[in-house]
């Protein structure tokens, strides 16, 4: 065991502990605005749907009821833009960071092989590479890598942290370059639906990947457009080529999203409604958020889409998580996400309305 753990980093938000008893000693309590997870109900309709599976006594299935894959299918075609999506085209998966941590060893990755991620990035690709003892290299711009070694390589649009979106121009250039390559593209675009000052594109889209899903996988998660983070309700979508051998090796682990869950998903991909309701409460509090941290002396760059304001003061990014705890605000500083954001901090909308009003409060004064 110890030799599978030693592979990782340091779990980085322990760092951030004496930081968060700092702002909870604030006499009008913590503003929480580190983690980025959901705190607004979960649509009633989605509730409904979980209670009317709750019944659900025997093992559920890998690939999902077929009610779930149409889902799947029709909301890829619908949203994403997708052409000629069938059953074999997606993959439930339970919850998004399970697949990104295990699709590395999933895949036959292993020591020789190299996994590139952006220069900013989500943790859990890293983490991904180090399981699978493959090597992992972070990029700003993948086309300029060694193809060599490369196996499989992450794009992220919109970004955590930054909020960064690839144009549909950009996104086109790299799946071109990976083809060429032999590259396996992995698009998380957890982020789609929650774009601000820019319009998000998938891989999916036949403007960028010609008509063809070969050699392209895009992720998708329930957890921020739904609320669905207590559900795991995530999924991929792409090349059968590769989902194919993903669903046989993952029946053979069992990783199966309950049934109750499968139920929920269904309703909520049915229903754009209660999205558009949770993008305007994120709008709101970004707006808010926004304005006082121009008016505390921040400057925010990116951004553009996604759940996070990407944030400096020109100093350590310890040194502004400091500042802001002080105040009773807890943000996570930059460097969780690679050495390039050592002087950023990442503040997230998921806080109520009145939380994000104290924040406001404590800023401006």
């Amino acid at each position: 065991m110890s030799a599978v753990s030693d592979r990782l980093p340091a779990f980085p938000w322990d760092k951030l502990e004496p930081y968060k008893k700092t702002a909870a000693a604030h006499p009008d309590g913590i503003v929480d605005l580190s983690v980025g997870t959901p705190v607004d109900p979960v649509p009633e309709h989605i509730q409904k749907a979980l209670i009317a599976a709750a019944d659900s006594p025997g093992y559920p299935t890998v690939w999902g009821t077929p009610e779930l894959r149409d889902a799947l299918t029709r909301w890829v075609e619908h949203r994403l833009g997708g052409r000629g999506v069938t059953h074999r085209h997606v993959l439930p998966v339970v919850g998004s960071k399970e697949l990104v941590a295990w699709l590395p060893t999933q895949l036959g990755l292993g020591p020789g092989d190299q996994v590139a991620f952006p220069r900013l990035a989500y943790p859990t690709y890293e983490v991904g590479a180090r399981l699978a003892r493959a090597e992992h290299v972070a990029y700003d711009d993948p086309t300029e890598l060694d193809p060599s070694r490369l196996k499989l390589l992450w794009l992220n649009s919109p970004s955590n942290p930054t909020g960064r979106v690839l144009s549909k121009e950009e996104l086109t250039r790299i799946v071109a370059w990976a083809r060429e390559h032999g590259v396996l593209v992995l698009s998380d675009e957890c982020y789609i639906e929650l774009g601000w000052e820019a319009d998000p594109v998938s891989v999916l889209h036949p403007d960028v990947n010609g008509g063809s899903y070969d050699g392209i996988i895009a992720v998708h998660s329930l957890s921020k457009r739904s609320n669905l983070a207590g559900y795991r309700a995530a999924f991929l979508a792409g090349d059968p080529a590769v989902l194919g051998p993903l669903l046989q090796i993952r029946k053979h682990g069992g990783m199966m999203t309950p049934a109750p869950t499968q139920a929920a998903v269904v309703a909520a991909l049915g229903d754009d409604e209660h999205v558009r309701v949770q993008r305007e409460r994120y709008a709101a509090r970004r707006t808010a958020l926004r304005d006082a941290l121009l008016a505390h002396g921040f400057r925010i760059e990116h951004s553009e889409a996604s759940l996070y304001l990407w944030a400096t003061r020109d100093e350590s990014c310890w040194d502004t998580v400091a500042h802001l705890a002080d105040r009773g605000i807890l943000v996570a500083p930059g460097d969780f996400y690679g050495p390039a954001g050592d002087r950023f901090v990442r503040v997230a909308l998921t806080a109520t309305d009145e939380r994000v009003r104290a924040a406001v409060t404590r800023l401006t004064a």
